[in-house]
């Protein structure tokens, strides 16, 4: 069995260093020093990476797309507003008429075709009911004619007495007529109409 030598001089373990206490003059010395510094801001933590998780993420919201119009296909046109619709022709009441051929309600102008042709009869009777509109007229008498029996075919008698009516009864004319009916037979009997004018025209 073999004996290890006792350690040498240069293999004995170092003793640990005793503090030496500081002087007063060092103690002074050090205060100052840690007077005269300032602490270190503290580093940010970063979050972690549960916490980051647990926050919930903001989806954007895509923004609406602009309305688009689309144009109308070239050489197609718009839609046109449909014309105001006529009223419908009113006949005199019982009352007004009795008063028209009693002479109590006033006849405001008189219009004769005697004579006239269909073309000529046509422009006459448009112009005086416009003008009658115009003037705030309310009752007017257009004389027709009765129409002679024998009468040749040339002749325009009798025509109009069946023409006005249907002239009377158009758009045309509907823009100053509310009415008419046949007139009294003192004002002209089957060969006059009393004809009620439309005080505003309808355009």
């Amino acid at each position: 069995m073999k004996h290890r030598s006792p350690p040498g001089p240069e293999e004995a373990p170092a003793r640990p260093r005793s503090r030496r206490a500081l002087s007063a003059e060092e103690r002074a010395l050090w205060d100052a020093v840690a007077r005269s510094t300032s602490p270190l801001k503290p580093r940010q933590r970063k979050p972690r990476p549960e916490a980051a998780a647990a926050t919930p993420a903001v989806e954007a919201v895509p923004a609406p797309a602009p309305k688009v119009i689309a144009p109308l296909p070239s050489g197609e046109p718009a839609a046109a507003p449909r014309p105001k619709a006529m009223p419908p022709l009113v006949a005199l009441g019982r009352r007004e008429r009795s008063q028209l051929s009693r002479g109590r309600k006033d006849i405001d102008a008189r219009l004769d075709l005697h004579g006239m042709t269909q073309a000529r009869a046509h422009r006459a009777l448009l112009g005086f009911l416009q003008r009658a509109a115009e003037d705030g007229m309310t009752f007017v008498l257009v004389i027709t004619g009765k129409g002679r029996a024998g009468a040749s075919a040339a002749s325009e008698r009798g025509v109009l007495r069946r023409q006005v009516p249907e002239w009377l009864s158009q758009a045309e004319f509907r823009h100053y007529v509310v009415g008419f009916e046949e007139a009294h037979i003192g004002h002209g009997g089957g060969g006059a109409l009393y004809v009620r004018v439309r005080r505003r025209a309808v355009r």
